[in-house]
C-alpha cells in the first residue's frame, strides 16, 4: 500500500472516530449541561480541516468567488468608481452611530458618555490623519475597512449574546490552561504550592506551557495553516501586502517578535511602511502567551480576547494613516507563509522540547524584566515621595503614578471613562506605556484605587492597556527586526517612534470603541 494510500485510511478512520463521538453526544447530551453547539463546531472544524487536507481549497473558493462576481460585486460595480470611498464611508459612520446610540442606558453606559468615547475616536483619527507621513497617499479604503471591522468585532462582543458567548467559550478555553499547567506545577512541587496564587507559580507556568504548546502546532503546520487564512481575509478586505497580512494575523498568537520571524526571509525587501506596519502590530496587541498570563490575574477575559482580535484591523487602519505605502512592495498580490530551514524541527517531540526551552527564556526574561521596572518605579516614587515632602505634597504623595496620572488626564476623558475614575485610568495607561502592561494590570487587578473601579472603568481600562506599546518593546522589536535584516537597521530605527505611537493610539481606539458599546456584563 502506498504512503498516500495509508494517509487517505487514517485520516477517514480518524474522521469516522470523531464522527461517532458527535453523533453520540447528539443523541445523549443534546439536551444536558454539556450542550451540542460546541462539540459540533469542533467537529466541523475538525471534519473542514481533514477535507481541505484532500481536496484543495479551490474547489470551495472558486464557486465562492463566482457568486460572489455575481451579486455583491455586480451591485458594487454599478456605483461610480470616485463615489466607492464616500459610500463606505458613510455606511461606516452610520454603522457606528446606530451602533453607539440606537441601544437603551445602561448604568453609566449613558449616551453622553458614549459620545464622549466616539469624539476621543473622531480625535484620534483627525491627529493621524494630519501628521501623516504622507496624507495625499493614505490607503483610505484601508482606513474605512479596518475601523469598520474593529467596530463590528466590537458590536458583535459586546452587544449580542452569541458574540459575547463565543468570546466567553474561547476565554474558558484559555482558563482551562491554566488548570493544566497547574497539574505540573502541583507535580513538581506540591499540590498546595500550586494553589498559592503567587505570581512566579500562577502566571509563568502556563506562559511556558502555552509556547510550547504553539511550538507544536507550528511543527504540524496547524498555526500557518490558520495565520494564513485570516491573512488572506484582511489581504482582499483592506488591501495590504502579504507580508502585512501575516504579521497582523499572526501577532496575537505568537507575539511580536515571533511574528516577524514567519516573513523573515522578506524582511530585508520591506519599504519602510512595510516595517512600520509590522512593528505596529507588534505594538498594539499582546501574544496568546501573555494573554492567557492576564486572564489568570483575574482580568475581564472577554474583553483582552476581543482586544486581541479587534487590534488586527486596528493596526492595519492606524499605520497606513501614519505611514502611508509610498514604494512598490515585494509581496503585493499574494499571501505567502515562507519556510525557514532553521525554525524546522526534526519531530513533534523536539518541537515541544524547543517550545517548552524558548518558554522557559521567555518567562525568565518576564520575571527578570518585572522584577528590574517594578524596582526601579519604587526607587523613583521614593525619591519623588521624599522630594514632594519638601513642597507638602503628602495627601496623596507624590509618585510617578499620581504624576502619569494627571498626564493621561485627558486620554483617559477622550476615552469616556467617568468622571470619578480619570486620574486613575490615566495612570493605568500612563505605567503601561512607561513601564510595561503587566505593570498596569497587576495594578488593575490587586491595587487601590483600580480595584474599586466602576465596571465601565475597569473594561475600558483593560483595552486601553491591552498592547505592548511601551518603551521596553520599542527596544524588543528593534533589536529583533536588526538581527533579522541588519541591512535594515537604519530604516527600523527612522519608522520605531512612530510605529510605538500609531501601536499605543490602536490599543486606545480599541478602548474608545469599548466605551462607545459598553455594558455591565
Amino acid at each position: 500500500m502506498t504512503l498516500s494510500k495509508v494517509r487517505l485510511a487514517s485520516l477517514t478512520v480518524f474522521w469516522l472516530v470523531w464522527t461517532a463521538w458527535w453523533i453520540y453526544g447528539l443523541i445523549f447530551h443534546r439536551s444536558d449541561h454539556l450542550g451540542w453547539l460546541i462539540p459540533f463546531l469542533l467537529y466541523l472544524a475538525i471534519s473542514l480541516r481533514l477535507l481541505f487536507w484532500i481536496v484543495p481549497v479551490r474547489f470551495v473558493w472558486d464557486p465562492v468567488r463566482l457568486i460572489w462576481s455575481h451579486t455583491f460585486q455586480r451591485i458594487y460595480n454599478t456605483i461610480p468608481p470616485k463615489l466607492h470611498q464616500p459610500a463606505a464611508a458613510v455606511v461606516t459612520v452610520g454603522v457606528i452611530m446606530l451602533g453607539t446610540f440606537v441601544p437603551a442606558e445602561i448604568g453609566e453606559n449613558t449616551r453622553s458618555s458614549r459620545a464622549i468615547s466616539l469624539f476621543g475616536l473622531v480625535v484620534m483619527i483627525a491627529g493621524l490623519a494630519a501628521t501623516s507621513h504622507n496624507r495625499r497617499k493614505i490607503p483610505w479604503h484601508t482606513v474605512i475597512g479596518g475601523m469598520l471591522t474593529q467596530f463590528i468585532i466590537a458590536l458583535f462582543v459586546l452587544k449580542t449574546k452569541a458574540g459575547y458567548d463565543t468570546f466567553n467559550f474561547i476565554s474558558n478555553l484559555a482558563r482551562t490552561l491554566l488548570a493544566f499547567a497547574a497539574q505540573g506545577v502541583a507535580f513538581l512541587t506540591d499540590a498546595e504550592v500550586a494553589g498559592l496564587g503567587w505570581f512566579l507559580i500562577g502566571v509563568i507556568p502556563p506562559v511556558i506551557f502555552f509556547i510550547s504548546l504553539i511550538s507544536l502546532l507550528y511543527h504540524f503546520g496547524i498555526l500557518q495553516w490558520f495565520v494564513q487564512k485570516v491573512g488572506k481575509f484582511f489581504f482582499w478586505t483592506l488591501g495590504v501586502s502579504g507580508a502585512e497580512a501575516v504579521v497582523a494575523a499572526a501577532t496575537p498568537f505568537v507575539g511580536q517578535g515571533e511574528s516577524a520571524m514567519l516573513i523573515r526571509p522578506f524582511v530585508p525587501h520591506l519599504t519602510n511602511a512595510e516595517i512600520h506596519q509590522v512593528m505596529t502590530c507588534g505594538f498594539a496587541t499582546i501574544s496568546g502567551s501573555m494573554l492567557v498570563a492576564y486572564i489568570g490575574l483575574g482580568l475581564n477575559p472577554q474583553a483582552l480576547v476581543s482586544s486581541c482580535i479587534m487590534s488586527i484591523p486596528a493596526s492595519l487602519a492606524i499605520s497606513k494613516m501614519r505611514y502611508p505605502e509610498t514604494e512598490e512592495t515585494l509581496t503585493s498580490g499574494d499571501v505567502v507563509m515562507p519556510t525557514v530551514e532553521e525554525d524546522k524541527s526534526s519531530n513533534a517531540l523536539d518541537a515541544f522540547a524547543q517550545g517548552a526551552w524558548l518558554g522557559l527564556k521567555i518567562g525568565g526574561m518576564i520575571l527578570a524584566t518585572l522584577l528590574c521596572i517594578i524596582s526601579f518605579v519604587a526607587l523613583v516614587n521614593g525619591f519623588l515621595t521624599w522630594w514632594g515632602k519638601y513642597w507638602n505634597i503628602t495627601d496623596p504623595d507624590l509618585t510617578l503614578q499620581l504624576v502619569l496620572g494627571y498626564i493621561m488626564y485627558p486620554v483617559a476623558w477622550l476615552l469616556g471613562s467617568p468622571k470619578q475614575d480619570l486620574r486613575a485610568i490615566g495612570e493605568l495607561i500612563g505605567l503601561k506605556i512607561i513601564t510595561n502592561e503587566f505593570n498596569a494590570f497587576s495594578a488593575l487587578s490587586q491595587n487601590e484605587p483600580y480595584i474599586s473601579m466602576s465596571a465601565r472603568s475597569r473594561l475600558i481600562a483593560t483595552y486601553a492597556c491591552c498592547g505592548f506599546g511601551n518603551i521596553g518593546s520599542l527596544g524588543i522589536q528593534m533589536g529583533v527586526l536588526s538581527q533579522i535584516a541588519p541591512g535594515r537597521s537604519g530604516a527600523v530605527s527612522k519608522v520605531a517612534v512612530s510605529a510605538l505611537i500609531s501601536g499605543i493610539i490602536a490599543t486606545l481606539t480599541s478602548a474608545s470603541i469599548a466605551g462607545m458599546l459598553s455594558t455591565d456584563q
